[in-house]
């Protein structure tokens, strides 16, 4: 702990912990929005050890609850997750090898990566990375334990703004970046076509969807 705290200084280890405990309350809120769809406790609390990635459980939570088939919901949890694809590519070199590999890709998730992604050197991104993978892979499952033992007595995150944070933090990371053309002109493109693709798709797909960004980027660096 002391090794990760002189890496990464204790501002950012603060905001990794402020993140990690919002995904144990929107994990509380998941657990209990499962049980009160009529789903058994074990499910949601097993899905957030398992899966480890909120916005495909949701959706798989959702689609079983209102009377989906399973492999349906799963397929649709794979596509919404597909997006780890590309993040795989861009934080590959802090994962490491072996079975560290294998544990550091059970952990990537939106967050990890963006604090990851943030950071100026290899060490620094190796070191948020874990901090942020670990803590969350510990957050989430307590937080579903918790709403799912609890029951219907939790509400739903957007009732709560609880559902407009992570959208906020992952922005305010992703900022700094944004000062390079070469970054900003992607990601401008990419949000454009997700907005444009949100009335249009259902929840995760407009993510995918703003992948096409990166065609732009990668054709003013053959151009050049």
């Amino acid at each position: 702990m002391r090794s990760i705290q002189r890496t990464l200084g204790r501002p950012v280890l603060r905001n990794i912990a402020l993140v990690c405990l919002a995904d144990g309350l929107v994990g509380m809120s998941y657990g209990a929005i499962a049980v009160g769809s009529g789903l058994d406790p074990w499910l949601p609390v097993a899905l957030s050890v398992l899966v480890l990635a909120g916005s495909a459980e949701f959706l798989f939570v959702g689609i079983v609850a209102a009377g989906g088939s399973p492999i349906a919901a799963a397929i649709a949890g794979l596509l919404v997750n597909a997006r780890h694809l590309p993040f795989g590519l861009a934080v590959g070199d802090v994962l490491g090898r072996g079975l560290r590999r294998v544990a550091g890709s059970h952990l990537m998730n939106d967050e990890s990566v963006v604090f990851a992604l943030g950071q100026p050197d290899p060490a620094r991104r190796r070191a948020a990375y874990w901090a942020c993978g670990v803590g969350i892979a510990v957050c989430w499952p307590l937080g579903a334990l918790v709403g799912a033992a609890a029951g219907n007595a939790l509400g739903d995150p957007a009732t709560l703004g609880l559902d407009a944070m992570f959208p906020a933090v992952l922005l305010a990371l992703a900022l700094p970046a944004l000062r390079d053309r070469d970054v900003r002109v992607p990601a401008l493109i990419g949000g454009a076509v997700a907005l444009a693709a949100t009335p249009l798709l259902p929840a995760g797909l407009p993510v995918l969807a703003a992948l096409v960004g990166l065609l732009a980027g990668a054709r003013r660096r053959i151009l050049r």
